[in-house]
């Protein structure tokens, strides 16, 4: 089996395949290529001899309706059988050993057979599964054969029940073998794979402790899990090397010599203490090989890799750290789909490092995967370009009970273990909404049982008062916390698409907020929301917010709410072309915490008809900013939200619109849009993976097309509609727009969509549209679009030719790559092994990441007017208790004393009904009033600032009836108040009922920072 593994090439490079580095009794097979596919369900399918000559010839990964993707509705994707077939033989001598499938994901339900006898059942829809074949095989070829199921009713055989997950709001339909596919060949005496669900085995497991982190040194462990299937006892000595990216040997780890009995499974052990290491980070996607071999007479019997990098982590006093850096979440709530028009989720490794390093550029530092686990593929390449994660097990939006919570515990089981050696996973989510107690000592178990020493942090979404939670957050609120960290799991909800630019570009878009944005105003939006968080950030109190996920990075052809058929609530639209807000959050998200770099930038374009004014917004993290049209001062802009900077009615004129920021440092940064002439021609511009454009049937190019004036600058109004001609061994995929491919005329009244339990959708005007997906005319969206080209199988240039009426046309030849040789069905060729690990942010720095800007006051004693022996709970840290007066108007107030005199300035209030409902009321220190009025609606803290001033007694009295009025419209996601994120305002009627969850008490740092 050596010899044969040697002479199809080098091994992988993906976690837990055969090692590339040393050479063993044990090989890793990629069998994505050259598979057969049908619909519908033919009998003797699953047999050897059964006549698949008329099925089409497929290379996974592949979704039968893959087509469908963002062309329909999520609840309207094709469903049914599907049935894949490959022939494979095997290398001489493999029948001596023993052979494993792994499959990384099939959607629904999967059945595989090997040769006719089936060898697994796989249900879940949302996992890894694999499959000891060993006693299937024989001589010669052998036939594959697989069933799937996508039915949104599937039900599990063994007691009928469904699968939570398997949701039509949030989990994306595309069914049919939708991952890669490996084969395995082992010694008889191994180390098993993390595929615990169907092979009841872990894997390895890889960790450090005992970080230096300014010294660079770690004390690194190795485990892994053996099995001696022979007939005899063997003993082996057990090691573990460790390699830098550059192949050097760093360490080696001895772990003994182990007897082991026939029959016996046991996990053997190894550490070391290694310097020099370069820690995993964010945006430094480090990663080391860790090859753990068996060792007979001299010679690795069984080696595998594992890569993996090596991070410190805390959770704890309401912050995360990273290599002991605090790091305030700021990043994207992204459905685990991640899918692409057209393609659905069958994407190569280059195109997931492509968007996941976009989404980092961004200054995302987190992406929160949404109901099921992520794609390995998509774990994997959040460790090379070095994107924090968090890792859901599998559900829809609520605790369940019975089966289908023994089902959540066995996917977040077989999750961990598939997925514990991956860096970038820094939580785990036990569900996307609050789950009971009991359910989170389970879920807490089964991480320390599968993963003790990873440095995760398990928890779930909400879980404000959990005492075994490590982690928690709200969906739509702001939440703080002294104790574990709280972040919000999804934010800044609204939608727009990426034509609708403003209400003076074409065609023409008033702000409407109700989920259907234009770009202006959706990127002003996000500056507003994260400011909620931003203000609240480490270093303004005892109590802070960790942070906060936007929803969504990309558009997604799941839970839309706005006019489409599909989600625009995207930083990038579905082809990742950048939206406003993307530069918005590059702005405000450069630091860890604070912002490092000076950046500016103009929200919108400057390209308009004489006549035009409009209002010129600018994020910057500067502190003051100046305007200039063509070197003519408009004067400082008016902040608000922190970011943002408004210069009302300007009046357009052709030229170059430059803002200049200064921050409080004295450094400055700058940002300039300029207006582009007429229309003249047409650019293509490809984008290929490191290896190239891969005739694997599989690779993906994207080609960027622009319309640009006569100097080369893209037309930011062009609308174009751009037809292609594509000649070559290449699949026309296509883009995306807003409209009919058909041309049907857009409804002129908004339809109600159907009414999914749990959730309120919107009416919407274009939901029977395909969004030109396949069609090989399409217009570009502000001056540019970008299209997909799957790649075939043959060699030969691939040529693509766009035109456009009174526009110069382009010609673009790409290149091919041949495919790596494929032997009796197997290939040695690895899409991943070419993907290179990002080191763009470069380590995690020294030093702080914010600076303290305000010093919490907390009370010794609290005296109320009511309720005495609830008000406690205003300063108890617990955000689902609180305290509210009785509705008298003499007896809503309640006084906060101190021990001594203390200097205040701002008091922060989280208030019952903050998001309806406005207090009128006046504070007194000592007796002395200094500040009075009404509070502000908003998503989690009231914040009332007034000057300096010194006493002992702090008292809140409501001056005035409350009455409740929504500030925020339909900023709803699921259909009652309660599922949406109670604000307590159904509970405490409105009046003279002064009612408080949370009271922070601050003033001036007694020390300015140096």
């Amino acid at each position: 089996m050596a010899v044969a593994a040697i002479a199809l090439g080098t091994p992988a490079v993906s976690a837990h395949d055969a090692s590339r580095v040393v050479a063993s009794g044990r090989s890793t097979f990629n069998l994505n290529p050259d598979w057969r596919m049908t619909t519908g369900d033919p009998a003797g399918a699953a047999q050897a001899g059964f006549d698949d000559r008329g099925w089409q010839t497929v290379t996974l990964p592949n979704a039968f309706n893959e087509r469908e993707a963002f062309a329909r509705d999520i609840k309207d994707l094709s469903t049914g059988i599907i049935w894949y077939r490959k022939r494979i033989t095997l290398p001489r001598g493999a029948a001596t050993g023993k052979a494993f499938l792994e499959f990384e994901g099939v959607r629904q339900a999967a059945e595989v057979w090997v040769n006719g006898r089936s060898v697994i059942l796989s249900e879940s829809g949302a996992m890894a599964f694999g499959a000891d074949i060993s006693a299937a095989l024989r001589p010669g070829e052998n036939l594959i054969a697989v069933r799937v199921d996508n039915d949104w009713r599937y039900k599990e055989r063994a007691g009928g029940s469904g699968f939570q997950w398997n949701d039509r709001n949030f989990n994306v339909n595309y069914g049919g073998i939708t991952r890669n596919v490996r084969l395995h060949l082992t010694p008889r005496t191994y180390q098993t794979l993390p595929l615990y669900a169907d092979l009841g085995t872990t894997g390895q497991y890889i960790w450090a402790d005992g970080f230096d982190i300014a010294g660079r040194a770690a004390t690194v462990h190795a485990e892994t899990q053996v099995r001696n299937e022979e007939v005899r006892p063997r003993t082996l000595a057990y090691r573990a090397e460790v390699r830098d990216r550059d192949g050097r040997l760093v360490g080696r780890l001895d772990g003994g010599t182990v007897t082991l009995a026939p029959g016996e499974t046991r996990v053997l052990a190894a550490a070391g203490r290694l310097s020099d290491l370069h820690f995993w980070s964010w945006g430094y996607g480090y990663l080391y090989r860790v090859t753990t071999s068996l060792i007979e007479g001299g010679k690795a019997i069984d080696a595998v890799d594992t890569l993996t990098g090596f991070r410190s982590t805390r959770f704890g006093d309401g912050m995360i750290q990273l290599n002991g850096r605090v790091m305030q979440v700021h990043g994207y709530a992204q459905r685990t789909s991640n899918e692409w028009p057209a393609v659905g989720v069958s994407i190569p490794p280059w195109i997931s490092d492509f968007s996941n390093a976009m989404l980092v550029e961004s200054g995302g530092n987190m992406v929160r995967w949404m109901h099921i686990t992520p794609s390995k593929q998509d774990i994997e390449s959040a460790d090379r370009v070095g994107m924090p994660q968090a890792m859901p097990a599998g559900d829809a939006e609520h605790d369940v009970e019975g089966r289908r919570w023994e089902q959540r515990k066995e996917q977040m089981r077989s999750a961990i273990v598939y997925n514990h050696n991956n860096p970038s996973i820094l939580f785990y989510e036990s569900g996307n909404e609050s789950i009971s107690e009991p359910h989170m000592i389970e879920m807490k178990a089964i991480r320390d049982r599968y993963d003790p020493h990873g440095g995760r942090a398990i928890g779930s979404r909400e879980m404000l008062d959990s005492r075994i939670a490590e982690y928690g957050g709200e969906m739509l609120y702001i939440n703080k916390s002294a104790k574990h960290p709280m972040w919000a799991m999804e934010y800044s909800r609204d939608e727009g698409a990426r034509l609708y630019q403003d209400e003076f570009t074409p065609p023409f878009h008033k702000n409407a907020p109700d989920y259907n944005r234009n770009q202006d105003s959706h990127a002003i939006e996000d500056v507003r929301r994260w400011w909620d968080y931003y203000r609240i950030r480490p270093g303004t109190g005892r109590r802070v917010s960790s942070g906060g996920v936007n929803i969504i990075w990309s558009d997604s052809n799941t839970h839309y709410r706005g006019d489409n058929n599909y989600r625009r609530s995207g930083e990038v639209d579905a082809v990742r072309l950048p939206k406003e807000g993307f530069f918005a959050h590059q702005v405000m998200w450069n630091g860890w915490v604070d912002p490092e770099t000076p950046a500016t930038h103009i929200i919108g374009h400057w390209t308009y008809p004489a006549g035009t004014t409009k209002d010129v917004s600018v994020v910057s993290n500067g502190e003051t900013i100046d305007l200039f049209l063509n070197g003519r001062s408009l004067g400082p802009g008016k902040r608000s939200t922190g970011f943002l900077f408004t210069w009302p009615g300007v009046a357009w004129q052709a030229g170059t619109l430059r803002a200049v920021a200064t921050g409080g440092d004295g450094r400055r940064s700058g940002h300039a849009v300029e207006t582009a002439g007429p229309p003249v021609a047409l650019r293509l511009v490809p984008r290929t993976g490191p290896r190239g454009f891969v005739m694997d049937g599989a690779d993906i190019a994207l080609v960027d097309v622009e319309v640009v004036d006569a100097r080369g600058r893209r037309v930011p109004t062009a609308n174009d509609k751009v037809a292609f001609a594509l000649t070559g061994p290449a699949e026309w995929r296509g883009g995306i727009a807003q409209g009919d491919s058909s041309g049907k005329p857009r409804a002129a009244v908004a339809v109600q969509a159907e009414a999914i339990p749990g959730t309120t959708p919107t009416a919407g005007t274009a939901r029977g549209e395909d969004n030109y997906i396949l069609s090989k005319t399409l217009p570009v969206e502000a001056g540019i679009n970008r299209i997909l080209l799957r790649a075939g199988t043959q060699r030969g240039p691939v040529r693509l030719t766009a035109t456009a009426a009174g526009l110069k046309g382009a010609t673009l030849v790409i290149p091919t790559v041949a495919a790596g040789k494929v032997h009796g069905g197997l290939s040695r060729s690895f899409a991943e092994e070419a993907q290179p690990g990002l080191l763009t942010r470069g380590p995690t720095p020294a030093g702080p990441s914010y600076r303290i800007t305000r010093a919490t006051m907390v009370p010794t004693g609290i005296v109320a007017g009511s309720n005495p022996a609830e008000a406690a709970k205003t300063i108890d840290d617990n955000e689902l208790s609180r305290w509210a007066s009785d509705g008298k108007p003499d007896t809503a107030w309640i006084e906060y004393r101190f021990d001594r005199p203390v200097t205040l300035n701002e008091i922060e209030l989280k208030l019952i009904g903050w998001r309806s409902r406005a207090y009128p009321l006046r504070l007194t220190l000592d007796g002395r009033e200094v500040w009075k009025g009404e509070t502000e609606r908003q998503l989690g803290y009231a914040t009332i600032a007034f000057p300096a001033a010194t006493g002992s007694v702090l008292r809140i009295a409501q001056t005035g009836p409350t009455a409740d009025r929504d500030a925020f419209g339909r900023i709803v996601e699921l259909g009652t108040a309660r599922q949406s994120g109670d604000t307590g305002a159904d509970a405490v009627p409105v009046g003279w009922r002064l009612a408080i969850v949370e009271a922070d008490f601050h003033g001036p740092v007694a020390t300015p920072d140096k």
